[in-house]
């Protein structure tokens, strides 16, 4: 079979069982909607959780991301994993033993505000639409290359999956689709990775390859290689990094932060039965998770090897159908800029004029074809892409859905709405959010990568402040949390839309302010508001002792009582 028959029977298959798995798990209260009814097994959630977490942007987009910018791609692989360390450590035991379904049940009861709430209740639509855009964005570009549909209405066909499995079966049917699609995207990920680790360097391991000579006889290794055929072509070293190092350390701050105060995966710690699950899911996320993460490097050095050894050169008549395939989608463009009917891809360093320009987006889904590897394998790297993408966009639409039915009309404005009230009004918030999401899918804010790093920025001068100073400081008050949250995201949000969108010609080092890019402002305005926070509240009255009572709950081990009275 070719590349389309192969791909159109893997997404089929996969698409069938996810839909099977939410008929089965569907949701028949808000418990089963909100949290899986609380009993999901710790090694399942923490497989779910992994597929959650892994977005698009780390199956299809980052390795794209090291793959072009080499050493300073480097920052989206120590950001996002670290982040999952910092929220597994500080946050999930905490809020998992405070007990509610939501981050803004969290912030409206430890803030004992309304006005707390519908700030959280913002802040987290605001983060989850930004998220998801990157999603449906990364859905598209799969379904418009190996499907040949257009990206618009391949955006479409995977909104309707996500709408079908997460407004039918909500955290339950969610979290049972993940584990599925974890496994489908995991063994799509490793199965080229080890292939073409084996072609290039004669090592089973990817991880082990990366760091090896290639099997051409010639003993270089493959990073020293890449860096002979960048410089060569005018690229700047592969493994040499060009970003200052503030903008190094705040993009990986704010993709860390970040990570520890996005809501759809700080839901996931609420799903399993208790506080020791919590932790014990949140362990094996991290070994899900990495399988995924260690191997990247690898398949950004694979990817980048073979392209510049594919297309550098060569004559445009004998390229690959590969790059034919992708030239049609608009995701590679080729203009014969001085005639000579060959592919003139060349770095800025170059004295030579570029002719070709590739979408960075498409390599992990495009390194199989250009491997040459065999068809069945490109059709399950097409449906791996589609299930890193969909399980992401499932775990932020529930979050929306959840914000608006269960904290802003149950919790804020609608006190005896009943359950089945609720429930319904989840499904339709879920519906509409599907139908936005959608849009900004088919005019996305940048690439897959870029548009999460803002998203993670977002939630880092938003979330993160208010959850870990709720957990860890007494004193903090709601107008503290308030200002905090409010001064941090629209710093954040009114940075990036200035330099990404209002004023695009000044989006460089020399414009930014200190040398800030808009993917790592997010550091400063979680600096931001962790300071207006800490100020307002000491010039305000400190929280109710209840309230104080409660963190002192949520913070100390039980029968920890009288070890923290003499401490005290």
């Amino acid at each position: 079979m070719n590349v389309q028959a192969w791909t159109f029977v893997m997404v089929s298959a996969s698409f069938a069982l996810y839909i099977g798995v939410a008929l089965w798990a569907r949701a028949r209260s808000t418990g089963d909607f909100y949290i899986a009814g609380g009993a999901v097994h710790p090694v399942v959630n923490g497989m779910a959780t992994a597929a959650d977490w892994m977005s698009a942007a780390s199956f299809i987009s980052m390795a794209g991301l090291i793959s072009f910018m080499g050493y300073d791609g480097s920052v989206y692989l120590m950001g996002w994993t670290g982040g999952y360390v910092l929220l597994a450590l500080l946050l999930a035991p905490y809020l998992r033993k405070f007990g509610k379904y939501t981050v803004p049940d969290f912030v409206g009861d430890r803030y004992y505000s309304q006005a707390a709430r519908v700030v959280a209740v913002v802040c987290a639509i605001f983060v989850s639409f930004t998220y998801v855009a990157g999603q449906m964005r990364g859905v598209g570009i799969v379904f418009s290359r190996f499907l040949d549909v257009d990206i618009n209405n391949g955006v479409l066909i995977g909104m309707g999956i996500v709408f079908f499995y997460a407004v039918l079966g909500g955290m339950k049917g969610i979290t049972y689709t993940q584990v599925a699609q974890y496994c489908l995207l995991i063994f799509a990920y490793l199965v080229p990775a080890i292939f073409i680790s084996l072609v290039m360097t004669g090592n089973v391991i990817p991880q082990v390859g990366f760091g090896s000579t290639v099997s051409d006889g010639s003993g270089q290794h493959l990073l020293e290689r890449l860096d002979g055929l960048h410089q060569a072509l005018g690229f700047a070293a592969y493994t040499d990094g060009s970003k200052a190092t503030i903008d190094v350390f705040f993009i990986t701050a704010a993709l860390m932060v970040g990570t520890a105060g996005l809501p759809h995966v700080i839901v996931r710690f609420y799903t399993v039965p208790k506080v020791a699950a919590a932790r014990i899911s949140a362990g094996w996320a991290l070994v899900f998770i990495a399988l995924l993460y260690t191997t990247a490097p690898s398949v950004a050095a694979f990817a980048r090897a073979n392209l510049l050894n594919t297309v550098s050169d060569a004559p445009y008549a004998s390229v690959p159908t590969w790059f034919k395939n992708w030239e049609s989608t608009g995701l590679i463009t080729y203009e014969d800029k001085n005639g000579d009917g060959r592919i003139q891809y060349v770095g800025p360093q170059s004295d030579k004029e570029n002719e070709l320009t590739i979408d960075r987006d498409i390599m992990v889904l495009a390194n199989p074809e250009i491997a040459g590897l065999p068809n069945w394998v490109i059709g399950l790297v097409a449906a791996g892409g589609l299930a890193a993408a969909l399980s992401t966009a499932a775990g932020l639409l529930l979050v929306i859905s959840t914000a608006v039915a269960h904290d802003l009309l149950k919790r804020g404005f609608s006190h005896s709405m009943t359950e089945r009230r609720e429930l319904i009004t989840a499904r339709v918030a879920a519906g509409v959010a599907v139908c936005i999401a959608g849009y900004f899918g088919i005019n996305p804010p940048g690439f897959v990568a870029q548009v999460v790093a803002f998203a993670f920025g977002l939630a880092a001068a938003s979330f993160f402040p208010a959850i870990i100073m709720g957990i860890f400081s007494r004193r903090m008050n709601k107008e503290g949390a308030i200002t905090g949250m409010v001064l941090g995201i629209t710093f954040t949000a009114g940075y990036i839309v200035y330099f990404k969108f209002l004023h695009p010609e000044l989006n460089d080092s020399e414009h930014w302010w200190w040398g800030i890019s808009p993917e790592g402002i997010g550091t400063l305005g979680m600096l931001l508001n962790f300071a207006s926070a800490w100020l307002v509240s000491r010039v305000t009255p400190r929280p109710p002792r209840p309230v104080r009572e409660m963190v002192d709950r949520i913070r100390i081990p039980r029968g920890a009582g009288k070890a923290h009275e003499l401490s005290v």
